[in-house]
């Protein structure tokens, strides 16, 4: 099998899932526990949540650990804004981000918040100056992806804190779950103030995530109870899955630059392939993230690529796997103003560590075989 659907998530490393295993039959203690065991575990949990803060740049005691990169986002969104309503209502967003990014705001919107989504434009990007013109001094969140999980857009995101701190008291938060291990991301390189990642992007385990912040930062908690994750998200810590999170993190941050040089490498080489045909459309933008390549093909649904490619045991995805099994054409598609003729052909290509120069090979070779085949190319 040839897998290129790493943007909807990633097969776990070897050593992540010893680690899980190994914690689980070792260090099951309950970490609040006040005994010789628990007093272990909890240890060993202060000890990962130590290694995942010193690889983003903040404290430890500004990173919990969460279920994954959906309620880090709906964590970080609602509990800023409940923390801040006091001071205002008023949110701003882009019309490309996550799912779980814009119904976290349709939420807050129901409760009485402003939330304003700016537009993209046809290379999926957002402009500094229009969120620099919808800054107001009620506005207490600004929340834009890193990474777009569909078309690998990079967003300004320095550039966008600076302005977004020279202007406002607002809380820069960013979705980083598309880029970490990918691209550098820690508080200092992106100059944010709240940062989500989900560990299954990056060859951890689907069900564990976190969000990490800077020290003026403070949040409303979403999860009450017992007062665990310095009382903002209460319940039973995970201890494996934590300690599985800081392993794959630091494994997919040491391995970054190595990566990075192969995904460039063969995100080149599948472009040269894609500008041969007539009726192909590169989407992802010459800049965008290396790992991520959205083609469409004009006149043609893209579950006929995915189907034709999926016969020749190559795995790629329609756009991203939130929207795939939908029938609607996919918001961030939408966004980027694509002709008629092409908004139905999309798939996405999307590149990680189990990738080879092989791998690229076999299927570009085959693609042509298939666009021969479905259009006489």
């Amino acid at each position: 099998m040839y897998y290129f659907d790493h943007s909807a998530t990633t097969k776990p490393h070897k050593e992540v899932l010893e680690t899980f295993i190994k914690v689980n039959e070792e260090f099951y203690a309950n970490p609040a526990s006040i005994h010789e065991l628990g007093v272990e575990v909890n240890t060993l949990l202060s000890r990962a949540r130590k290694q995942v803060a010193d690889m983003l740049g903040t404290d430890e005691t500004r990173v919990i650990f969460t279920s994954g990169g959906t309620e880090s986002n709906h964590f970080a969104i609602q509990g800023v804004a409940k923390n801040l309503n006091s001071r205002g209502k008023h949110i701003i967003t882009s019309s490309i981000e996550h799912p779980s990014v814009l119904e976290a705001m349709k939420q807050l919107e129901r409760q009485g918040f402003e939330v304003e989504i700016l537009p993209v434009n046809e290379k999926g990007l957002i402009s500094v100056d229009e969120v620099k013109a919808c800054l107001r001094k009620d506005t207490i969140l600004v929340s834009i992806m890193h990474i777009n999980n569909e078309l690998g857009s990079i967003q300004p995101i320095k550039e966008l804190a600076n302005m977004i701190h020279q202007y406002s008291r607002a809380v820069f938060h960013v979705d980083a779950i598309q880029s970490f291990g990918k691209y550098p991301v820690s508080f200092d390189k992106l100059g944010v103030d709240v940062l989500t990642l989900s560990a299954h992007k990056f060859n951890g385990l689907k069900g564990s995530g976190i969000v990490a912040w800077k020290g003026h930062v403070s949040f409303e908690p979403v999860i009450v109870g017992g007062g665990q994750e310095f009382g903002l998200r209460s319940g039973t810590v995970p201890v494996a899955q934590a300690v599985s999170f800081a392993k794959a993190m630091r494994l997919a941050f040491e391995n970054q630059s190595h990566m990075l040089s192969k995904y460039i490498q063969w995100n080149e080489k599948l472009r040269s392939s894609f500008r041969g045909y007539r009726n192909v459309r590169i989407l992802s933008a010459d800049e965008a993230a290396a790992h991520i390549l959205t083609i469409s093909v004009r006149h043609l649904k893209g579950e006929v690529l995915v189907n034709a490619l999926q016969a020749k045991e190559i795995i790629v995805s329609t756009s991203s796997a939130c929207s795939s099994k939908q029938t609607k054409t996919s918001h961030v598609i939408e966004s980027i103003g694509l002709p008629d003729d092409y908004i139905r052909g999309v798939i996405r290509i999307s590149l990680g560590t189990s990738n080879t120069d092989q791998q690229i090979d076999y299927f570009t070779e085959n693609f042509s075989t298939i666009m021969k085949q479905v259009k006489g190319e």
